[in-house]
């Protein structure tokens, strides 16, 4: 565990006593917010407060953020969803019984982020996890093809809250 919040520009104001070296979680802040123009988040669980801070500083940054997450788990205790929305972040949801269950972002439309990993801090602290970072339009292009696709599905003006009978 690593202190991260040199990354987030608050190094000054914290006195954890966590070292400030690199760790897997400070790799992935940093690809995050290297992030210029765009940032689509695509996640089932989204609880960890240092990525939620990463995700926030990006939008006052004025990066275009869009995120998708599983409707069952944005309301979850501890979920930074709710503050992503504070903060005039688009975020859409599922209206299913199923889980929307991906876990990827793509940064800048050219920068995938993709594998096990939930953004908790259970799964960046305790869970045996995968992330892959690949910057290969290859692999690029299907991922945000599937946001996209994603995105305009769970267009609000396309639910139903009440049965058609």
């Amino acid at each position: 565990v690593t202190c991260t919040e040199a990354l987030l520009g608050e190094a000054a104001a914290c006195r954890c006593p966590l070292p400030r070296g690199d760790c897997p979680l400070s790799r992935l802040l940093r690809r995050l917010l290297s992030a210029r123009r765009s940032l689509e988040i695509c996640l089932f669980a989204f609880s960890s407060p240092q990525l939620g801070r990463a995700v926030q500083l990006l939008h006052r940054r004025g990066v275009r953020v869009r995120v998708v997450t599983d409707a069952q788990y944005m309301a979850l205790n501890g979920s930074q969803i709710g503050l992503l929305r504070h903060a005039g972040i688009p975020v859409r949801h599922d209206q299913e019984d199923g889980f929307m269950h991906h876990k990827f972002a793509i940064v800048d439309k050219k920068m995938l982020i993709t594998g096990s990993l939930n953004w908790t801090t259970q799964a960046i602290q305790n869970n045996r996890e995968n992330v892959l970072i690949v910057e290969d339009a290859e692999y690029v292009k299907p991922f945000l093809a599937e946001f996209e696709r994603i995105w305009e599905e769970y267009n609000p003006t396309n639910y139903t809250f009440f049965s058609k009978k």
